[in-house]
């Protein structure tokens, strides 16, 4: 009888620290860069993710938890983004929605998979960041080959006759689009007649210029930021280079235009199909406007990845980051302000979406992105 009752007691305070352990906070890491020159996405991954935190605590939670949200600054360098989940790994975190850059994203996500942590990145779009045969990698963003693709037969169908310029920052993102664009725009027998690598943080392109300006350059592919991408349009307007300017969803952010200037009209660029023009997200969209804040770009792509997290967590009635994973890519599809969702074995999505863009005034006299009809 003692033997018995001892097994029930045991079973007993099994079962309260199970229910304990359910109603446990569940802590979401966010890693962006939240500071630097790559501010502007940084500040779309948190605010993406705060909304999707406190819209899901408001209705309830996560199978009777909460989720807190701490947040790492990863200033797109590949070395603090390390530190950043070194540090979530000691502080408990056991899901991460980041981070932005790929270059910063790859080195990171080894230590989650190292430390069973699971991640959604909403903008990272190398390969290599799903190729790896990692258990713990998602991202609700397409990819550079997908992309790519696009953007080299838009080149070949358009600007068949015009001599191009492949141009990339030297990143794991900014050199992966411009092969990949490179790819298709050779399979489309269109060769370029230039394929240059810039420094990031370069402020002069003057040199860069002059050279496409003697070699007749009509198309400009870019691979790379918002940044360098703006000074570069800037740039060439200035020195008299009349070079249609093609790009990525690296330069999704109104900050381009700021930095552009005037120029930036005209510009095109490939990102999937803007989400805030899914009726499923004009209720969230309707918050973050009422807030003050533009959710453009990747703002509701990291809500997105917030919402995958939390259903895979209901999904799986477990807050075990290896079950988790498991149901995400068996179950499906997730609803979320982008669309429906499901995922391969990769962890990549099993849509294809990418669309151009072309930079226009609007009747604000707000020179942004709008999709190319």
């Amino acid at each position: 009888m003692k033997m018995k009752l001892l097994s029930g007691v045991v079973l007993a305070a099994g079962l309260a620290f199970a229910g304990q352990a359910l109603a446990d906070d569940i802590k979401l890491g966010v890693g962006g860069p939240l500071t630097g020159p790559n501010a502007a996405f940084g500040a779309q991954l948190q605010k993406g993710a705060e909304q999707a935190v406190a819209d899901i605590n408001a209705a309830g939670g996560i199978n009777g938890s909460k989720l807190v949200l701490e947040l790492g600054d990863d200033a797109s360098k590949p070395e603090q983004g390390v530190s950043v989940a070194n540090k979530f790994v000691g502080d408990g975190v056991t899901f991460v929605d980041g981070h932005f850059n790929s270059g910063v994203t790859i080195p990171a996500s080894e230590v989650y998979a190292e430390n069973g942590i699971l991640f959604v990145t909403p903008a990272a779009t190398n390969p290599q960041v799903t190729e790896r045969g990692l258990w713990n990698a998602f991202r609700t963003c397409g990819r550079d080959d997908q992309q790519g693709a696009v953007a080299g037969k838009f080149i070949a169908d358009h600007f068949k006759d015009k001599k191009v310029a492949i141009i990339h920052d030297k990143t794991p993102y900014g050199q992966g689009l411009a092969d990949e664009t490179k790819k298709a725009l050779n399979a489309a027998g269109v060769t370029e007649a230039m394929y240059e690598g810039i420094d990031v943080s370069t402020k002069d392109f003057s040199a860069l210029i002059s050279k496409m300006k003697d070699a007749g350059i009509g198309v400009t592919y870019f691979g790379g930021l918002h940044t360098e991408g703006g000074l570069i349009v800037r740039q060439s307007a200035d020195a008299g280079l009349k070079s249609q300017f093609i790009s990525g969803d690296g330069i999704v952010s109104d900050e381009f235009a700021s930095i552009a200037g005037p120029a930036a009209e005209g510009v095109l660029n490939t990102f999937g199909p803007d989400p805030r023009n899914n009726p499923a997200a004009a209720a969230v969209v309707k918050k973050f406007r009422d807030a003050g804040f533009e959710p453009e770009a990747y703002t509701l792509y990291s809500y997105a990845a917030v919402q995958v997290i939390a259903g895979g967590i209901t999904k799986a009635g477990s807050t075990d980051p290896q079950k988790v994973a498991e149901t995400l890519k068996s179950s499906g599809p997730w609803q979320t302000v982008i669309g429906d969702l499901s995922f391969d074995a990769k962890g990549d999505r099993t849509s294809l979406d990418y669309v151009m863009y072309i930079w226009k005034k609007g009747d604000d006299g707000k020179i942004t992105y709008t999709e190319l009809k």
